[in-house]
C-alpha cells in the first residue's frame, strides 16, 4: 500500500494528508492492550480443600465472557486492519474518527466484567442488565465505524489505489447490520430471555468475523 508524504496539502481545501503509518500502529497498540486487560477479570475462585474443580465450575462464566470478548477484539482488530487497508492516507478529522472506533474497542472490558459477574453471581434481572449492558455497547460501538465508510466516500482522495468509492459505500451495509442486530440482542435479551440475547451477540461476531474483509459488490471486484 503507497503511503502518502507526512504531510501534503490536499488540493482544494485547507486540508493536509498524512500517511498512516502512525495512525496503524497507534492503533494495533490500542487493540494489543484492551485484549490484555481482558485476562485480568479472570481470577482463582476461592475454595474449600478438594473443592477447586466445583469453584471452576463455579466461574464458568467468566471464563465463556472472556472468550467471547477475547474473539470480538479479535475480530474487531481484523476488521480495523482491513480497514485500513482501504486507505493511503488520513486527514485530521479521519484520524479523530478512527480515535472514535479505538473508544468503543476500550470500553469492552467493562461490560465483560459487568456480563461476567451477572451470569455468575446475579440472578435473572441481573442477567438481563448484563446482557443488555454488552449488546448497547456492541451496538453504539457500530457507529463510528459507519461514519469512517461515510467519510471515505465522500473522500475518495484518501482511498487506497483500485479502491472505488463504491466499495466503500458497499461496506456501510456492515455497520449498519450491528446497529440494528446488536440492538434487537439487547431488545431480546431484555425482554425474553438473556441467554437468547447473548446468543444473538455472538452471532452478531460471527458474522463480522466471516465479513472481515468486507462485502462484495455482485458483478464487480474491488
Amino acid at each position: 500500500m503507497a503511503e502518502a508524504p507526512d504531510e501534503v496539502a490536499q488540493p482544494g481545501s485547507g486540508s493536509r494528508l498524512s500517511g498512516t503509518d502512525r495512525m496503524t500502529a497507534f492503533s494495533d497498540g490500542v487493540f494489543a492492550i484492551v485484549i490484555t486487560l481482558l485476562v485480568l477479570d479472570l481470577r482463582v475462585p476461592e475454595y474449600h480443600e478438594g473443592e477447586l474443580l466445583a469453584g471452576l465450575r463455579g466461574e464458568g462464566a467468566s471464563y465463556l465472557a472472556f472468550v467471547v470478548s477475547f474473539v470480538y477484539i479479535g475480530v474487531l482488530w481484523l476488521n480495523h486492519h482491513a480497514l485500513l487497508k482501504l486507505i493511503r492516507a488520513t486527514t485530521l478529522t479521519l484520524s479523530w474518527i478512527n480515535l472514535a472506533v479505538l473508544f468503543g474497542a476500550v470500553i469492552i472490558p467493562f461490560p465483560t466484567a459487568v456480563l461476567s459477574s451477572a451470569f455468575t453471581h446475579g440472578d435473572i434481572a441481573d442477567q438481563r442488565a448484563g446482557v443488555t449492558l454488552y449488546a448497547l455497547a456492541a451496538a453504539l460501538m457500530s457507529a463510528p465505524w459507519l461514519v469512517f465508510f461515510g467519510y471515505l466516500h465522500h473522500h475518495p482522495e484518501l482511498l487506497d489505489r483500485g479502491v472505488s468509492p463504491e466499495h466503500v459505500r458497499t461496506q456501510r451495509l456492515r455497520p449498519i447490520t450491528g446497529l440494528v442486530l446488536y440492538g434487537l440482542s439487547g431488545l431480546l435479551g431484555w425482554f425474553v430471555n438473556p441467554v437468547l440475547g447473548l446468543i444473538g451477540i455472538i452471532v452478531m461476531i460471527a458474522y463480522h468475523a466471516a465479513t472481515s474483509e468486507g462485502l462484495r459488490r455482485r458483478g464487480r471486484r474491488r
